[in-house]
Formats: structure tokens, C-alpha cells, sequence
């Protein structure tokens, strides 16, 4: 999407409706806020805007001054669970993550309120919320995001951390504490279980700087959800602070047709058995306005690891292929 869509999450809702569907952090549309869009599409390619998940008068308020962004969007036991980031940017205190339900993929969404936050966990900066769940049931929420220069001064923690959720996903597992699992210079977490490993790939860098961004996509793996998670090379994620973190697989290209490439989405499948992923970049054919949303195929290595072709974002390449959709086939060869 050549256009203003920022922190994409992708949704596979095709066993029930034939339909793909993206949100993204809100956006100024016609003169007026749009309070996390929803995208749909049938290929993943060609996308059309359907809704938001909080239309006028339905916006969050438990934090009066803040702005939302980051959504995370889920199918859970026959609801449509979106997870969202609401803060005041730079106050590490009033940024925290809510949650929502629905029982449409195009909303509304009916808020929960607050899941995440640094009065309930001692994380500031509880923002960029990612669920899993693990093939035995369990269900966990990764969040969390950069350092703030009072962080040890305060007693406040940053970086990315793990916490088991309750059976339905809305709430935390009593007794369940934060555990961290990756640096305090990293966010945007996002977990795949592939095999015996499950990936965090996250995000370091400036993210929201147009051509100036140095937001990288990086990855690690574990055989715990709860870490630790380490790069090819065994450096922790927890211990890649600086921008020293080795595993990078997407970083923006040398001639800046994409700047800051990150913020990944979930890795999604077609009917070939190719995975692809979102995520979000300044793009040089609309002077870097906004962050649009790309899509890239994703590799794996012999011994397991995930690659980008070429380690940035492709300007062409060939699309996903599906045999069979709701209403025609959209079958590509080439987009």
C-alpha cells in the first residue's frame, strides 16, 4: 500500500470469510482521524479499506491524552481479539497496551481496556503487544519497547517482555510475571513457532524518520517462548543493546527506494506453501510521506533461519499464488 500504513498486522481469516485483513496504526483520512484502519484483500496484494476498529465516538479512554497505534489482530475462540498500543508518546508512564473484541474482522471493537501497563507489570513503555499461542494452549502477550534515559533512576523496566494470558486471552494469568526477552533497544516483537524454534523478530533503529530511519528488522530464536533468544551466532537478544544485535534480515536498501524497513506483521502462507511477510517503510516514489506497507517473501535456511532475499526490501518480485478464493480466482503470476 503506497500510502500512510504503519505497524501492519495481518490477519488470515480464509477459512471463514476468504479473506485476508491488515490494520495498521491510525492514520489522517480526509481531514479527519481513523482510528486503526482495517484493510481487506483476497490476494495480498490488492488491498481496500473496510472500516476502523473504533469509529467516531468508540475511541479507548482510559488514557485521556493518549494516541493509539501498533494494533495486533487475532481470531481467539470465535472472537476477533485485537490488541492496540495507547500512550502519550515520550512518557514512558501513560504508554501502555488495551485490548478489544469484536465478532466481525471489520469491527467495531468493543474495548476491554487496559491489559498492560507500567502500574501492572513495572514495564514503561508497554507498548507494540504481540499474542501467541503455543500448540498445547497456552497463550502469551510479548510487548514492550526503547529505554528511556530515567528507566534505572525510577525503577522502570524497558525492553521486550513475555507474559502468560488467561485461557480467553483478555486478561493475565494470575500469578504469571514478566519475564524479558529481549533489549531494551528493541520493539515491535512479533513470535512464530517453526519446527522445535520459536522466532521473536523485532525491530531496532529510528523508526519514524523518513529517508533519515535506520529501523532494521532482527531476529532470534529459542525452544521456549519464554526465551532466551539468540541469534545464529549465540549473542543474546536480551544482551544486543546499541545496535550491535547480529541477526539482521531486512534493513533499508543502498539507493533509498525503501528507508527504515520494520514493524513486522505475521508471516502468513499461500497455496504453494511460500511464506510471506508485512511490515511497514519510507518509500521514495511518495518522498518518504508516510510509512507504506510491503510485502516480501520469506526464506528459511537449511539450518533454519529466516531471510529476506538480498536482506532488503524487494522493488519486484513474484506475488503469492492461491488456488481457489471466495469470489475468483486470484491466481498471480507477476504483480
Amino acid at each position: 500500500m503506497a500510502y500512510d500504513c504503519p505497524d501492519p498486522s495481518v490477519l488470515d481469516n480464509r477459512s471463514r470469510d476468504g479473506y485476508y485483513y491488515a490494520y495498521s496504526t491510525r492514520i489522517r483520512l480526509n481531514d479527519s482521524i481513523c482510528e486503526i484502519p482495517i484493510y481487506r484483500s483476497e490476494n495480498l496484494v490488492d488491498w481496500g479499506l473496510v472500516g476502523e476498529a473504533f469509529p467516531s465516538g468508540s475511541c479507548p479512554s482510559w488514557e485521556p491524552d493518549g494516541a493509539l497505534w501498533a494494533p495486533d489482530i487475532n481470531y481467539i475462540d470465535g472472537k476477533y481479539v485485537l490488541y492496540y498500543a495507547m500512550g502519550v508518546w515520550g512518557d514512558h508512564d501513560k504508554s501502555a497496551s488495551g485490548v478489544a473484541v469484536s465478532s466481525s474482522p471489520t469491527g467495531p471493537f468493543e474495548d476491554l481496556g487496559m491489559i498492560v501497563s507500567m502500574s501492572n507489570t513495572g514495564v514503561g513503555n508497554s507498548i507494540d503487544p504481540n499474542y501467541f499461542e503455543d500448540t498445547d494452549g497456552r497463550k502469551y502477550l510479548y510487548w514492550g519497547s526503547l529505554r528511556h534515559p530515567t528507566d534505572k533512576e525510577v525503577g522502570r523496566k524497558s525492553g521486550i517482555y513475555v507474559v502468560e494470558l488467561s485461557p480467553d486471552g483478555l486478561s493475565l494469568m494470575p500469578g504469571s510475571e514478566p519475564v524479558k526477552v529481549a533489549g531494551d533497544l528493541m520493539e515491535g516483537a512479533y513470535v512464530h513457532k517453526r519446527g522445535k524454534y520459536y522466532y521473536l523478530f523485532a525491530s531496532e533503529g529510528s523508526c519514524c524518520e523518513g529517508s533519515l530511519s535506520t529501523y532494521h528488522v532482527i531476529v532470534g530464536r529459542s525452544k521456549s517462548p519464554q526465551g532466551p533468544f539468540v541469534s545464529r551466532s549465540g549473542m543474546s537478544m536480551i544482551a544486543g543493546d546499541e545496535g550491535l544485535y547480529d541477526e539482521v534480515i531486512l534493513r533499508g536498501d543502498p539507493a533509498q527506494v525503501f528507508c527504515g524497513p520494520g514493524h513486522d506483521a505475521e508471516i502468513v502462507t499461500d497455496d504453494k506453501g511460500r511464506d510471506w511477510m508485512a511490515y511497514h517503510s519510507y518509500w521514495s516514489g511518495n518522498e518518504y510521506k508516510g510509512r507504506c506497507m510491503n510485502m516480501d517473501r520469506i526464506r528459511w535456511s537449511r539450518d533454519g533461519w529466516p531471510y529476506f532475499e538480498g536482506g532488503v526490501p524487494s522493488t519486484s518480485a513474484p506475488a503469492p499464488i492461491f488456488k481457489k478464493s471466495r469470489s475468483r480466482d486470484v491466481a498471480h503470476s507477476e504483480k
